[in-house]
């Protein structure tokens, strides 16, 4: 028989999604049976929706808010705290365990590991949990003491802060962050292209002032710049001010709503420009192609650029003056700038995470079986 995996994730920012999604293809293509859940979503559907709303607003508009609110969850110990928000949730999860029997829970949000570890308290042979982190160097406590038999981590820059941290060496393992296996299967724009025209993808968020002022900062650059902007689930609402964009640069200018074609997308364009969400950061990554992050959630998200600097793969460029700066740099001396990034981003590799936290999860199942491990410390 297949191994069975239950992958839970939470709607609480698109890291989590993409990670579970990913590592379900990569489990089914390895020939596992993997099933993707989001137990607050079954759960608690009404308030689930009511808080990933407000998390959207707060991160987007009031930013520091959120990074006050995210300091503030380091102090909380979630092995004790029972939030009555999540007693229904926690009890889905118990019901999709004891239901589908799986060999191994994987974790992409950070609150699951404290609900399985009491819900398999007595459990004659409970199945291994792994934590898959979707945050990047600087890691909230809430992911460090989570109760789990091995958290899997995107970089070695990550990895090395959560040893500091205590963490035994044996059970934080880099696989790379769980990309779409597609990644691995696409060639990226080479290092010595032409970059004539040079072709930029715009991811937005719900601002419509941005999309006009940051798409003209790109555009204006050099006549040899072009953009795709993808509205993503904006489309409607920032649709108008995109057309206008387009409108006032004829044939310059391509306009996408949601799609499924990200690794595609990442792998066409020679520069990103984009939040610093887990997910894209990653992908970008993946796809070698340099990033320029013109938003970012201060706490959760200030990890992710920092390894895009670590690596040289990327910067910030928070106003429209900043980003016409940064693309003119990039083009400056036949491209120079731009071809030392993705020199950097091809030497850092990342494009095949999902594939090997997959193998890493069957590996482990098969030759240990399944095992408890204590909460946080070794």
């Amino acid at each position: 028989m297949p191994a069975r995996i239950l992958i839970c994730t939470a709607a609480f920012g698109e890291g989590h999604n993409s990670a579970a999604r990913n590592l379900a293809l990569a489990l089914e293509e390895a020939g596992a049976e993997a099933q993707v859940c989001d137990p607050c979503m079954l759960g608690a559907p009404v308030s689930t929706r009511w808080i990933c709303q407000g998390y959207r607003v707060v991160t987007t508009r009031a930013p520091r808010l959120w990074h006050f609110i995210y300091l503030r969850t380091g102090d909380v110990d979630f092995s004790r705290q029972r939030m009555p928000l999540m007693r229904k949730p926690e009890r889905k999860l118990g019901e999709l365990v004891a239901d589908w029997r799986p060999d191994a829970v994987v974790a992409t949000y950070p609150l699951y590991p404290y609900f399985l570890e009491r819900l398999l308290d007595g459990h004659p042979s409970p199945p291994p949990v792994f934590t898959v982190v979707t945050d990047s160097i600087e890691i909230n406590a809430a992911w460090l003491k989570a109760p789990t038999s091995e958290w899997i981590v995107s970089d070695p820059f990550t990895r090395d802060a959560m040893l500091r941290g205590g963490l035994a060496a044996e059970r934080v393992v880099d696989s790379g962050f769980p990309v779409n296996p597609a990644f691995s299967r696409l060639t990226p724009i080479a290092a010595d292209d032409r970059c004539d025209p040079f072709r930029v993808l715009y991811f937005t968020t719900g601002r419509r002032l941005h999309v006009r002022r940051i798409a003209k900062a790109v555009l204006q650059t050099s006549p040899r710049t072009r953009m795709t902007i993808v509205l993503g689930r904006n489309v409607r609402h920032l649709w108008h001010k995109a057309k206008e964009i387009r409108d006032a640069f004829p044939g310059r200018v391509k306009l996408k709503g949601w799609t499924r074609k990200v690794p595609q997308l990442l792998n066409s364009h020679h520069l990103v420009v984009g939040k610093a969400g887990g997910a894209t950061v990653h992908e970008a990554i993946a796809a070698r192609c340099p990033m320029l992050v013109h938003h970012l959630v201060p706490g959760q998200e200030e990890g992710n650029l920092r390894l895009l600097e670590a690596i040289g793969g990327g910067k910030l460029a928070e106003s429209p003056e900043a980003i016409r700066s940064a693309v003119a740099d990039l083009l400056a001396d036949d491209a120079a700038l731009w071809r030392a990034m993705k020199h950097k981003l091809s030497v850092h590799g990342r494009n095949a995470g999902a594939i090997a936290a997959a193998r890493h999860i069957l590996e482990r199942i098969g030759t240990h079986g399944p095992e408890k491990s204590p909460r946080g410390q070794p």
